[in-house]
């Protein structure tokens, strides 16, 4: 009975460990808007991120393949909001945590792509999560080769 045990581990482990290497790490997302012409604005992504190029899926289906070569401009932008609402609500109950709700801070964390190939020329803004924000960049900038720039004055709208 050892036996039978033992060599069905010795099978069932490299086998598991093989199929976690062929899972594709991969980052939720919200694209904010851009020339993806089947995806509406607020629609939640998964980006796929590889040694040839980018994807982007949703429900299972592959909305666009970016590959490295063409992506000539990554942008990465705040959107920073006072929590108004909150804090009128929390207001409502107790004055001193309504206050100090007001003083507080949201961020939201974009990332834009701009590609070029041949006569396709597109562009895109995702929201990422703030935990993850920085493994896209990082991603991002290491299939490309491009330096992400900061921009300030990205205009985004939900």
């Amino acid at each position: 009975m050892r036996h039978i045990v033992l060599v069905v581990l010795c099978i069932a482990l490299p086998l598991a460990a093989v199929a976690a290497e062929k899972q594709q790490p991969s980052y939720k997302v919200t694209y904010d808007g851009g020339s993806l012409p089947d995806v509406k604005a607020g629609s939640p992504l998964k980006l796929y991120i590889d040694s040839t190029g980018i994807r982007l899926v949703r429900d299972k289906a592959e909305v666009a393949n970016i590959p490295a070569s063409t992506i000539t401009e990554i942008s990465y932008g705040q959107d920073v909001h006072r929590r108004v609402g909150t804090a009128v609500a929390v207001g409502v109950f107790t004055l001193g945590l309504g206050a100090l709700t007001a003083l507080s801070k949201s961020k939201k964390h974009f990332v834009g792509l701009t590609w070029a190939d041949g006569e396709k020329k597109g562009g895109l803004a995702m929201q990422c999560d703030k935990n993850e924000y920085r493994g896209v960049l990082a991603g991002l900038e290491g299939v490309t080769g491009k330096k992400a720039v900061n921009s300030e004055n990205m205009t985004v709208k939900n």
